[in-house]
């Protein structure tokens, strides 16, 4: 359709290049918004945690957001062109940085969830105003505009929902474990905001003004900039925050697949060991807590022992100081955290020197899996220890669910024993009698019991774990059996058993299919 007098001359590019290049910009730009979304709520689980609970706020706050965005962009049309380059540039910067800010937050303010519901807003409201600008300009260069107005709609989405896909998988399996959070997050507002300038300039900057011109290239020029100056400042930037999060003596700090791991101590100071920022092993403290998950389970049969988590080895050192040990197999699914285990000198003096034993093998892999192939195999241990994550935490549900424990019944012995960390009991009653209730519900028999003395707090910086701040002061666990009443843990480990009904005990419970317990509860 020729331009109407007086109207915007018609783009250099041919008509078929030119939708292909809005179509590639539209691919781009999806990839990176859903890049954004990934990474805020993978930061708000990582700094909040309940990931279930701020994934739903970062989601729904950006959904709305997005349809604000659209109304907005109604005021944009007449100058489509410059203001999708703005726009672009805007989400380049705000999106770019959000990873910088949100750590930043955390580390020297101790709060970010404020933070985080600001940078979904923004976030949201650019990438909604995205599609009606881009709407505009793609029927800008078609020639058969109001013919193929469906078409062009259906042409829109498709390239926007590719991209979509795309951005979703290349944060998980690329960006993250090869770049970090930090500057996966700033490459991705520099590949946005080169995007959306190229488009505009190449495209439509016969229709801009020489002061539109300028503009978008001294907005591109400055985002690009200063994302460029944060890439290079990233490294000191982590330095900081881990000094201000862990402290001084931070040794170790690494992104392995699964998950972060910094290992902090010093000559003169025992080791402790964060996953994801919460500390999970305390060289102050740990030997009571493996102490009391291990040695009440080991009283009986105890050729065979399996371990489900415990990559520090520190549940494996327990085990092998039981005579009559012949195997330790142990499920863990971080390679990261055992190859630590094995070689820092500090952590491997801790765990005893755990895998140099003749008689521990080690199988990488998602406990629930590994343990059904083990089920399905005929496997058959006299122990089951089960040193996994707090149940409190929403990632490891499936782990304390009834599912998971009739795996575990199937492959331990006659008389086997299965031992269970079941979060503090103190703190959180609720949490930890549903795992004593679902346990029962899979066909054990139980005996609560816990262990007092706790020194650590359970994440760093600000705790978490408990609804006023506090840290917890002692880990709850259940010692269970399918054939007969478990032992009396009592005085085993300095295990302290807990009497049914103490807090709320298990008649308050029912028995549950799947524990989801809410994490701080």
């Amino acid at each position: 359709m020729p331009p109407a007098p007086g109207g915007p001359a018609p783009p250099p590019a041919r008509q078929r290049a030119g939708r292909f290049l809005v179509l590639a910009t539209v691919f781009i730009c999806a990839a990176c918004g859903l890049v954004y979304e990934l990474e805020l709520v993978a930061l708000a689980s990582y700094l909040i945690g309940d990931s279930v609970t701020q994934a739903s706020v970062v989601l729904s706050v950006m959904v709305f957001a997005m349809g604000v965005g659209s109304l907005l962009a109604k005021r944009l049309r007449c100058r489509a062109a410059v203001g999708f380059g703005l726009l672009e540039a805007a989400l380049a910067l705000v999106g770019g940085s959000s990873a910088l800010v949100l750590y930043a937050t955390f580390a020297w303010i101790g709060e970010s969830r404020y933070a985080l519901v600001g940078f979904s807003l923004a976030i949201g409201v650019l990438i909604g105003a995205e599609m009606p600008l881009l709407m505009t300009l793609i029927q800008r260069i078609s020639r058969r505009a109001e013919q193929d107005a469906g078409g062009t709609v259906a042409d829109l989405f498709a390239a926007d929902y590719v991209g979509a896909l795309v951005g979703g998988l290349a944060f998980p399996f690329l960006l993250l474990p090869w770049l970090g959070q930090l500057t996966s997050a700033l490459l991705t507002g520099a590949v946005n905001a080169v995007a959306g300038g190229a488009l505009v300039l190449w495209l439509f900057g016969r229709d801009l003004s020489t002061r539109a011109r300028w503009l978008l290239v001294g907005a591109n020029v400055t985002v690009l900039g200063v994302l460029a100056t944060a890439t290079v400042l990233a490294d000191d930037f982590e330095r900081s925050v881990r000094r201000a999060v862990y402290g001084e003596r931070v040794r170790v700090a690494v992104q392995t697949d699964v998950q972060e791991v910094v290992l902090t101590g010093g000559p003169g100071r025992p080791p402790e060991l964060f996953l994801d920022g919460r500390l999970r092993v305390s060289g102050r403290d740990e030997h009571r807590y493996h102490r009391a998950l291990v040695h009440p389970a080991m009283r009986g049969t105890h050729a065979r022992v399996l371990v489900l988590g415990g990559g520090d080895g520190l549940a494996v050192r327990e085990v092998l100081r039981h005579g009559g040990v012949r195997s330790v197999t142990v499920f863990e699914l971080d390679p990261g955290v055992v190859r630590l285990a094995r070689h820092d000198r500090a952590l491997a003096r801790l765990n005893g020197y755990a895998y140099g034993d003749p008689r521990v093998r080690v199988v990488y892999g998602d406990a629930f899996t590994r343990l059904r192939e083990a089920a399905e195999r005929g496997d058959a241990y006299d122990v089951v220890v089960s040193d996994l994550p707090d149940p409190g935490i929403t990632a490891s549900t499936k782990l304390y669910s009834a599912e998971f424990y009739g795996l575990a019944a199937r492959v331990l012995s006659g008389g086997g024993r299965l031992a269970v960390h079941a979060g503090p009991m103190a703190s959180r009653p609720r949490t930890y009698w549903t795992v004593d209730a679902t346990l029962r519900s899979a066909g054990f028999s139980t005996r609560p019991y816990r262990a007092t003395g706790r020194l650590s707090g359970f994440a760093a910086g600000p705790d978490r774990s408990t609804d006023d701040g506090s840290a917890p002061r002692d880990w709850g666990f259940v010692l269970a059996s399918r054939d007969r009443v478990p032992p009396d843990p009592a005085g085993a480990g300095g295990a302290r058993p807990v009497p049914a009904g103490s807090g709320t005990g298990p008649a308050g419970v029912p028995p549950s299919t799947l524990v989801h317990p809410r994490y701080g509860e």
